[in-house]
């Protein structure tokens, strides 16, 4: 049996729903020598900013029961280097792209919404809304504001070319992540991307010092799996035409199964990618093996499936 894995974000298709999740892949490269990128549906870059960052100093990662806490200050090169180096390298191994995108403050998310959408071969940008704001001293995020998260994304998309899906990229420690996703929608945003790392802490028993630079981290990994799947559950109820991209602590084609059916359409594997590079192409053919083995003809049926009856029994 063939199944058809297309699925469609906006008005984008990709071929299957698996894609990486921003940060964890680099812009494709790292992950190049041990699969095809292109077989994939969309390489998801680590968050793009204006100007070269040093990011914050080490430690910066540390392991946790089920996960793993980060905190890298949004370590990169900035856009010129990214346009010129990266994205090129990514579309000349037949990848697809969705650019994330990082501002201290509104306007450079619009600077670098026009410089993006601009580039030939980008697919979709993703709004990254949930890290700290650069620009604030306090590390308060976006998403942490309603109408600001709102305003970043309603600027975005005024200087994002026609046609190109503008993705809001949200967090699940929110008052209200319905309320959120709603005011990012209604900012016309075209789909959503969703969970970000949830704000976290660990301490080196050794030293009694945090286990990250900083104090606070993002946890990511199977830890944040419930959290992430609810929010898509939640959100998908009230907005079931909007297109979700569902991510956090994504192991295997079951775990995609499941947020598909929550109301995910494409699925982002994230932290899984630095223990088993390959975590990718594994987890799309499990995907397919388990939508094979129930008859399903399209993995679009499967988008929204706990919310109704009669499907995947």
């Amino acid at each position: 049996m063939n199944t058809d894995l297309r699925i469609r974000l906006g008005g984008w298709e990709l071929p299957n729903p698996v894609v990486t999740a921003a940060g964890c892949a680099g812009a494709g490269r790292e992950l190049a020598q041990f699969f095809d990128i292109a077989s994939i549906g969309a390489v998801t870059t680590k968050s793009v900013m204006l100007e070269p960052h040093a990011g914050r100093p080490a430690p910066r990662m540390a392991e946790t029961p089920s996960g793993m806490l980060s905190t890298t200050g949004m370590q990169g090169p900035g856009v010129d280097v990214f346009l010129q180096r990266d994205l090129p390298w990514l579309l000349s191994r037949g990848g697809r792209a969705i650019v994330s995108v990082a501002g201290a403050g509104v306007n450079e998310f619009g600077e670098l919404a026009r410089r993006v959408s601009a580039a030939d071969g980008v697919g979709a940008i993703e709004v990254n809304l949930s890290s700290p704001d650069p620009s604030d001293p306090s590390g308060r995020r976006f998403v942490d504001d309603v109408s600001q998260a709102a305003a970043v994304v309603r600027t975005v998309r005024s200087h994002t070319r026609s046609g190109m899906p503008v993705l809001a990229k949200l967090a699940a420690d929110v008052p209200d992540v319905v309320e959120l996703a709603t005011a990012c929608v209604e900012a016309r945003a075209d789909g959503l991307s969703m969970v970000n790392t949830v704000r976290g802490m660990a301490v080196d028993t050794r030293t009694l010092r945090p286990a990250v630079a900083g104090g606070m981290g993002g946890l990511s990994g199977p830890a944040i799996r419930p959290l992430a799947v609810g929010c898509v559950y939640r959100v998908h109820e009230a907005l079931p035409d909007v297109p979700i991209v569902g991510m956090g602590g994504v192991r295997t084609g079951a775990d995609v199964v499941e947020f598909m059916a929550a109301g995910a359409s494409a699925v982002a594997v994230g932290t899984v990618n630095f223990s088993d590079p390959s975590a990718c192409a594994r987890v799309l053919r499990e995907f397919t093996e388990w939508l094979e083995a129930r008859g399903l003809a399209r993995a679009t049926d499967l988008v929204g499936a706990a919310h109704r009856t009669g499907v995947g029994a």
